[in-house]
């Protein structure tokens, strides 16, 4: 199926989307978090509504832009849709993201107040990759065996993820044994910078590490969800758009969450079985329902996979011992 919004004739949609988020990040670090601080839980709460707010207006502006455009209620309706699939099924791989990001915070001790900043890199630097893997993934998808073997990928991920415990040592991981070895060290800063130099020679922070280690696991969950929003739609404006929307929403949802993250036990489940669907759609269930899965119902069961993991996990969180 051709793209509704091919790259050569509305390049200036790519164009204004990423000139409106260089203007909201700019707003974001210079002024409301200017001075290093530790965001408190109303604070992340507000930015957390207001990215999601965000990602909905613009939305809305897609979606009448489409009808105005072609004059379609249905197409318009359809690609609506297929914006807010792709940022629920990004939003929600998102949260096994989270978890990362607490064990990388708490392995290079970063304090609370400059974890925002580690974050903000971390994220600015995700929003390039995430552009490489789109593009390619764009090129690929127009192979049917590629599109089949990322859904086997998906699936595959999905059920490691529901069996496999990932939450071991951080100095198992192989990219912390490297950084460890190449590059010099300087762990006495209280001053919240990456790099330093001290007396001629040049060392970097705890901080700059933590950055890296988040960037290399941002690339391997993008192997992941990138392919995942492909599998709701074939439109690459949709699905650069809806993750990057995703993605900025991240650090004031970590900071709204951290604290209580332990009681998401089941979050890992709800998660897998997002993967195991969405690789299942890509796999066979687009070819079974003549080449495309209704939007609708692959928003309802996501919805519904990850709503009953939360849930559940409510549920059965340990209630707090009375005095």
């Amino acid at each position: 199926m051709d793209s509704l919004f091919p790259f050569a004739e509305y390049w200036w949609i790519y164009a204004s989307f990423l000139g409106l988020i260089a203007v909201v990040l700019a707003i974001d670090l210079g002024v409301f978090n200017k001075t290093p601080h530790q965001p408190t839980l109303k604070e992340a709460g507000l930015w957390t509504l207001a990215w999601v707010a965000l990602a909905g207006l613009f939305n809305l502006g897609l979606y009448t832009y489409t009808l105005t455009k072609f004059g379609n209620a249905e197409i318009a309706t359809r690609v609506g849709l297929e914006f807010l699939a792709g940022y629920v099924v990004e939003k929600t791989l998102a949260v096994d993201n989270i978890f990362v990001f607490a064990m990388v915070f708490s392995y290079f001790k970063i304090p609370l107040k400059f974890q925002h900043k580690v974050l903000f890199w971390g994220i600015l630097g995700a929003l390039f990759f995430r552009g490489i893997f789109i593009a390619l993934g764009s090129f690929l998808m127009e192979y049917h065996f590629i599109v089949i073997g990322f859904g086997v990928l998906l699936i595959f991920t999905g059920l490691k993820m529901a069996f496999h415990d990932d939450s071991g040592d951080m100095n198992d991981r192989w990219f912390i044994r490297v950084l460890r070895r190449y590059l010099p060290l300087q762990s006495d800063d209280d001053q919240g910078s990456f790099f330093r130099r001290i007396q001629g020679k040049f060392f970097v922070t705890p901080l700059f590490l933590a950055l890296i280690v988040i960037e290399v696991s941002d690339i391997i969950f993008a192997v992941d969800s990138v392919p995942a929003i492909f599998a709701l739609t074939k439109e690459p404006l949709i699905v650069f758009t809806s993750n990057i929307m995703a993605i900025l929403g991240l650090r004031s949802m970590y900071f709204m969450i951290s604290g209580f993250m332990d009681k998401f036990t089941y979050i890992k489940y709800g998660l897998a079985a997002v993967l195991v669907f969405v690789g299942l759609k890509m796999s066979y269930l687009n070819g079974a329902f003549g080449g495309k899965f209704p939007i609708t119902w692959s928003l309802l069961i996501i919805v519904a996979l990850v709503g009953s993991s939360i849930i559940l996990s409510l549920m059965k969180a340990p209630k707090a011992k009375s005095t």
